[in-house]
């Protein structure tokens, strides 16, 4: 896997995006924890950056207790492999950090994802994920047309 970091200003003036120690520390442990796994290839490195009690939420998920999600994240690391990942947003608000990432298989369809992490001295003690494949987007955007049209 290749994790590039785009930097894209995102702040545009707005001081309520100004990162205190804390926003800093849970950005960082996020960042390590994703580093970590692509330099060490296994879910291993992870394992400490997990509080016991780390829930994974997802609506078609199976896996929401630490061991459980773990082993997801072992077993996708095979099929994944050569798989870029382009990490347009790393934003951290208080206790969550969310990162906007597009992903992309050499040979597959380009996904969308938002990974929103929730941190507690200093671990990641719960994590959600929303993926949508990036050409079906427009698919997904009628709810917006007004009714009646």
């Amino acid at each position: 896997m290749k994790w590039d970091f785009i930097d894209i200003p995102h702040d545009r003036g707005n001081t309520a995006s100004m990162t205190t120690d804390n926003k800093s520390d849970n950005k960082s442990i996020v960042q390590r924890a994703l580093a970590e796994l692509i330099e060490a290839g296994s879910v291993d490195a992870l394992d400490p950056l997990l509080s016991d009690d780390f829930v994974h939420h997802r609506p078609d998920s199976t896996s929401s207790t630490k061991a459980e999600w773990l082993a997801a994240v072992d077993a996708a690391l095979t099929p994944l492999a050569g798989m870029r990942v382009e990490v347009h947003h790393l934003l951290a608000d208080d206790d969550h950090v969310v990162m906007h990432s597009r992903r992309r298989l050499p040979d597959g369809p380009e996904i969308t994802v938002v990974d929103i992490w929730r941190l507690n001295d200093g671990l990641v003690t719960e994590g959600w994920e929303i993926i949508e494949p990036t050409a079906h987007a427009a698919d997904n955007l009628a709810w917006w047309e007004p009714a009646g049209r």
